[in-house]
C-alpha cells in the first residue's frame, strides 16, 4: 500500500473518523468553485446519505453521492429543490489533500434524485486515492478508495470484505463499522442491501431492534426513502467511504424471491414497480452509467479484473431467471432438472463462460445471490431442497460447472449471500456420488443484520451434506485474504445486533490453497 504524506505513525482510520466532524468546517482550496449562496447554506447538511466509490478498474472508479436536506421526506425528494445543483469534488493522493490530482464539478439531477455518479479513468494502476465532495459551502468527510493493479500484476495481496441482508428493523449495522475497521482493498455486498417491507412486516420473535419508517415500499418515491434511510446509520456510511463497493442486488431491493417478469405474489403494476426500483438503486448506488436502468432492464452483471491475481464475475441472479418451480417454495419435485430452466438467462450464462475461458486470473470468483451447493435441509433420508436456489436450477448449476472444468479455470470460488448464515462447503461435479470429485469452494457470508441476535453455536458436520465444511447461524460478515498462493476466508461474527456496538470475532477460518479445489479449515489467528 502507498504511504500516504503524513506525521509518523498517523492513523488513517482515526483520520477518515475525524473528517466526519471536520467536514463543515473546511473549504475546497483554491481552484474550487466559490461558495453558493447562503439560502442554500440555511438549508443545513445536503450530504446526509455520505459518499462512496465504486467500480474500480486500473486507471479509475466511480465517485458518489447523492443530495438530500430531508432524507425522509415523504415525497422521496429528500427535501431538495426541483432544480440541478452543482457539486464540487475532489481528489488527491494523500488524505490531507495536499496531492490533489483531479477536480471538477458534477450536476446532481432531481430526475436522477439528486444523485452524482463521477467516473474517473486516466489514473495510476494499484494506487490508493482520496476523496471528497462539496456545495453549499458544505463539506463531506474525506472518502478512501483505489485504482485495481495493472493487467497481469500478482505483486500485494488483497483483502476483500463480503457483505449481504441488512434488515433495517433486525438489528443495527455494527458488522459495517467491523468492516470499515478492516480497512480492505475492496468491499462486495451480494444483494438485500436494503429491505422493502414496511414496519413490522418481517417480524422476530426476540421483537425489533429499530422501526423502518413507512409502509412496504412500491414506487420510487418509497424506495428512494428506503435507502436514505438505510443510509443513515453510520456504521453503513463509515464502511463506504472507507474502501471501493462493488454491489449486485438480490430479491428484496424489489420484491421478495422475484423471478424475472415475475413477482412473488400477483402484482398487477409489477412492471412499474420493477423500473422504479431499478431506478432508486441506481440513483443509490456507486454504479457507472453503463448500468444506468433503461425502463424495466438494468445490466449489473460484470466484471472487475484485479491485476492477475483475480477476477470477480458479478451474477444477477434474479433478474433474467425462470420462475421458481415446484411451488416456488421447497422440492424436488422433477421439474428443477429441466435442461430449459435457467437462473441467470442464456446471455449472461454465455457471458460467464466466456469470460472463465478467456480467465487467466489465479482465483475466478463468483460473486452472487444464492446457494450454489447443494443443500438437503431435512434430516434423514427424505430430501427437501430451496427452489429459489442453484438446487432449484440444477441444469444451470451444472452447465456452469461443466464449463470452468473444461476452461481449466485453475481456483473457482463462489461468493454468496441470501441465508444469512455462514457456509464453507465443496463444489462437486455430482452431489449424488459420494465420489465425485471436488471441483471447487463456496464461501457464503451471513447476514448483516436480518434474522437479528442469534445464538452462538458449533459447527459438527452434517450428514446429509457431507460436501458443508461449516455452518454458523450467527449475524457477521466475511473475511477474505488473496494472494498468488492461497485464499483465506475469516467468518466474522457479532454476538449481538439488537444494540450496537458489537466486537467481531472469528468463528472459523479456512484455507483455499493454489490449484487444490475445496475449502480446509485452520487455525483462526
Amino acid at each position: 500500500m502507498n504511504s500516504p504524506a503524513g506525521p509518523p505513525n498517523w492513523n488513517r482510520r482515526k483520520l477518515l473518523l475525524a473528517s466526519a466532524t471536520a467536514a463543515t468546517t473546511l473549504g475546497l482550496g483554491s481552484g474550487a468553485a466559490t461558495a453558493r449562496t447562503s439560502a442554500a447554506r440555511n438549508r443545513g447538511d445536503p450530504f446526509t446519505l455520505g459518499i462512496a466509490s465504486g467500480d474500480p478498474d486500473p486507471q479509475g472508479f466511480v465517485l458518489w453521492t447523492r443530495l438530500a436536506y430531508d432524507p425522509l421526506a415523504d415525497d422521496g425528494r429528500g427535501g431538495m429543490p426541483d432544480r440541478t445543483i452543482d457539486v464540487d469534488w475532489e481528489l488527491a493522493e494523500d488524505e490531507r489533500f495536499h496531492r490533489i490530482v483531479r477536480r471538477g464539478t458534477a450536476r446532481a439531477m432531481p430526475e436522477w434524485g439528486h444523485s452524482v455518479h463521477v467516473e474517473l479513468d486516466g489514473l495510476r494502476p494499484g494506487r490508493e486515492y482520496f476523496y471528497r465532495f462539496r456545495t453549499g459551502g458544505h463539506l463531506t468527510p474525506t472518502g478512501r478508495t483505489r485504482t485495481t493493479p495493472a493487467a497481469g500484476s500478482l505483486s500485494r495481496p488483497l483483502t476483500v470484505c463480503t457483505a449481504s441482508c441488512a434488515a433495517w428493523e433486525h438489528g443495527y449495522f455494527t458488522a459495517y463499522r467491523r468492516i470499515a475497521e478492516d480497512e480492505p482493498d475492496l468491499v462486495l455486498h451480494l444483494g438485500d442491501y436494503i429491505y422493502e417491507l414496511g414496519h413490522l412486516q418481517y417480524p422476530l420473535l426476540s421483537g425489533i431492534a429499530r422501526s423502518v419508517t413507512g409502509f412496504q415500499a412500491d414506487n420510487l418515491a418509497e424506495y428512494r426513502r428506503r435507502y436514505a434511510e438505510y443510509k443513515t446509520d453510520p456504521d453503513l456510511r463509515l464502511a463506504h467511504r472507507t474502501a471501493p463497493w462493488v454491489v449486485i442486488w438480490d430479491d428484496h431491493e424489489l420484491d421478495n424471491n422475484w423471478a424475472g417478469d415475475d413477482p412473488e405474489l400477483p402484482q398487477p403494476d409489477f412492471e412499474r414497480r420493477r423500473a422504479e426500483s431499478f431506478r432508486a438503486y441506481y440513483e443509490n448506488m456507486p454504479l457507472r452509467a453503463s448500468n444506468r436502468p433503461q425502463d424495466t432492464d438494468m445490466r449489473l452483471y460484470r466484471r472487475i479484473r484485479w491485476g492477475g491475481l483475480a477476477n470477480f464475475h458479478m451474477l444477477d441472479t434474479r433478474q433474467y431467471r425462470d420462475d421458481q418451480t415446484c411451488g416456488g417454495l421447497v422440492g424436488p419435485c422433477g421439474t428443477e432438472s429441466d435442461p430449459e430452466r435457467s437462473i441467470t438467462g442464456e446471455r449472461q450464462e454465455r457471458w460467464l463462460l466466456d469470460g472463465l475461458r478467456h480467465s487467466r486470473a489465479r482465483w475466478d470468483l463468483l460473486g452472487q445471490q444464492v446457494m450454489f451447493a447443494h443443500h438437503d435441509t431435512l434430516d434423514g433420508p427424505l430430501t427437501m431442497t430451496n427452489m429459489d436456489s442453484w438446487d432449484g436450477y440444477t441444469a444451470s448449476r451444472r452447465r456452469i460447472t461443466e464449463g470452468w472444468l473444461a476452461a481449466g479455470v485453475r481456483n473457482p470460488v463462489v461468493l454468496t449471500g441470501d441465508i444469512h448464515e455462514h457456509y464453507a462447503a465443496d463444489l462437486k461435479r455430482d452431489y449424488s456420488d459420494p465420489d465425485s470429485p471436488v471441483v471447487g469452494s463456496e464461501l457464503v457470508t451471513t447476514s448483516v443484520a436480518s434474522g437479528g441476535d442469534a445464538e452462538d453455536d458449533e459447527f459438527t458436520g452434517d450428514p446429509d451434506n457431507p460436501h458443508i465444511r461449516f455452518h454458523s447461524g450467527m449475524r457477521g460478515y466475511l473475511r477474505t485474504r488473496i494472494d498468488a498462493e492461497r485464499l483465506r476466508a475469516d467468518f466474522r461474527v457479532l454476538p449481538y445486533v439488537s444494540r450496537r456496538g458489537a466486537d467481531a470475532s472469528t468463528k472459523a477460518s479456512f484455507e483455499i490453497t493454489d490449484g487444490v479445489a475445496g475449502p480446509r479449515e485452520i487455525t483462526p489467528s
